[in-house]
């Protein structure tokens, strides 16, 4: 099988800012080769480790950033070490790094002097403002990030007495390497069609930023704020919930509501299954739903009072079936009955939930260093130029001999 990034080389200078950048790439196909320092990047040293062992080589974090790539331990400031980082990008259609602005630049190997030497070499940079932005390089980090960028005031409950709730696990880092993906990706495109390579610059707070949903636009557009919703989009105006609380105290989301008369028949029928029509004296509201050729939430914004009736009915429906089935028996009777249902998962209940087991989401990494393998979360999206395996993370200088035997050759 031909996968999807297959032919690309790509040299990535290990950071913390684009690391899931260069992950994604590899575990796509890529020839992804990150470059350490002397002793390894400061990632290595990021806890937990396996057996709660410190070692360099038990990083989870690295372990799970660094999937598919290979490892070169190189001295970038020494003369050698950056003679060899220039041989090793002679050839390469991508540069991933995150360091601060002027780093590179100091030790000559920025893209500015690089790309001069390889015209058709697509240089990109993940930092916190930008290239561009040179007054505006302090330090920052993901929850100053999310917070500069809007996203942590989007994101908590309607008691607003409590504060905003940033989301967790580097999420400012996956937005910007996302970012920075589509942008080497059509600069790829670009270069085959041009042969002319690119810098593309990519701003995690601006990354951030225009990832708020309708937040920025509403600010820029109306100059209105919105308001943080219990597990539903930030709006202006108060929504109505979204969570459904069933009867092992678990939650499903229900997005939509019942919109299409198909809805309105299933819930009406499910209601009939268990018995609980006579629990419900508007089950006959379902009925005129299904006669209606079915009520579209946009009701709520008319004057149709039948209609936003009807609406509503099907959502107490949805929450006395709830009340009276499993989290689990619910999501499945949901989506069964084509009725838009997520459940809201542990990450435990998310790894054995057998859709994500069709998709190989949860994957099996062998390490043969440690004599086992590990469970791994796959690739987010699948398809017949998807990998279908991932290889561990690189240890320590792993290929260095290999990698640098290689450009002697070629040299």
């Amino acid at each position: 099988m031909h996968a999807l990034l297959q032919g690309l080389k790509v040299v990535e200078l290990a950071s913390d800012r684009a690391a899931y950048a260069g992950k994604l790439m590899g575990d796509l196909g890529a020839q992804v080769i990150v470059i350490e320092p002397p002793g390894g990047h400061v990632s290595r040293t990021y806890g937990p480790f396996v057996d709660d062992k410190p070692d360099p080589d038990r990083c989870l974090w690295w372990w799970h950033y660094n999937t598919s790539k290979r490892g070169v331990v190189l001295d970038l400031k020494s003369r050698e070490g950056r003679e060899d980082f220039k041989r090793l990008v002679k050839d390469a259609d991508i540069v991933l790094e995150g360091e601060d602005p002027g780093v590179l630049d100091a030790l000559g190997i920025d893209h500015t002097q690089i790309r001069a030497e390889n015209p058709g070499l697509i240089w990109v940079s993940v930092t916190p403002y930008g290239r561009m932005v040179a007054d505006l390089h302090g330090p920052a980090t993901d929850l100053t990030l999310l917070a500069g960028g809007g996203v942590a005031w989007s994101c908590g409950y309607d008691d607003h007495s409590l504060p905003p709730i940033r989301p967790s696990g580097g999420h400012a880092h996956h937005t910007a390497s996302a970012f920075a993906i589509l942008g080497a990706l059509t600069a790829v495109v670009h270069r085959d069609f041009t042969g002319v390579g690119q810098h593309v610059d990519v701003s995690m707070l601006a990354a951030t930023n225009v990832t708020t949903e309708i937040s920025s636009i509403d600010w820029l557009w109306k100059r209105s704020t919105v308001q943080r919703r219990t597990g539903r989009h930030a709006s202006e105006q108060l929504t109505m919930d979204i969570q459904i609380r069933t009867a092992d105290g678990g939650y499903c989301t229900n997005p939509m509501g019942l919109t299409a008369a198909a809805h309105y028949q299933a819930a009406l029928d499910w209601l009939r299954e268990l018995g609980l029509e006579e629990e419900m004296p508007e089950a006959f509201m379902l009925q005129l739903g299904v006669e209606r050729g079915g009520v579209p939430m946009k009701v709520l914004n008319t004057d149709d009072i039948e209609g936003i009736e009807i609406y509503r009915a099907g959502r107490e429906a949805l929450y006395l079936i709830a009340s009276k089935l499993t989290m689990q028996e619910f999501f499945v009777g949901a989506q069964t009955r084509g009725i838009a249902c997520g459940p809201v998962y542990s990450p435990d209940e998310a790894l054995n939930d057998e859709h994500y087991k069709f998709r190989d989401y949860p994957t099996q990494v062998e390490h043969p260093e440690l004599g086992r393998s590990y469970t791994y979360p796959g690739l987010p999206f699948t398809g017949e130029m998807i990998p279908g395996a991932i290889q561990r993370a690189p240890l320590l200088g792993e290929h260095t001999a290999e990698v640098l035997a290689a450009l002697k050759e070629d040299a």
